[in-house]
């Protein structure tokens, strides 16, 4: 169970982020203003339902442990 950074109350994990007038979803990749654009896949969602913050996160920390060694070696 995920605590709340802001007030630290339990997290409702499971959650979603819906685009309005799309169905495409949103992924997280490796360099806003990139051509050709690494994936690293879809986030996950928190939202506290005591003050409402949201949190996102990868689950694939392979996937960001290959990022950074990729921007270190940059």
């Amino acid at each position: 169970m995920r605590k709340c950074l802001r007030c630290g109350s339990d997290m409702v994990e499971g959650c979603g982020i819906r685009v309005f007038a799309s169905n495409a979803g949103i992924t997280l990749t490796d360099g806003e203003n990139k051509k050709f654009f690494g994936r690293l896949g879809s986030p996950k969602v928190a939202i506290c339902p005591q003050c409402g913050e949201v949190s996102l996160w990868v689950e694939d920390r392979n996937t960001l442990d290959k990022l950074a060694k990729k921007l270190k070696d940059d």
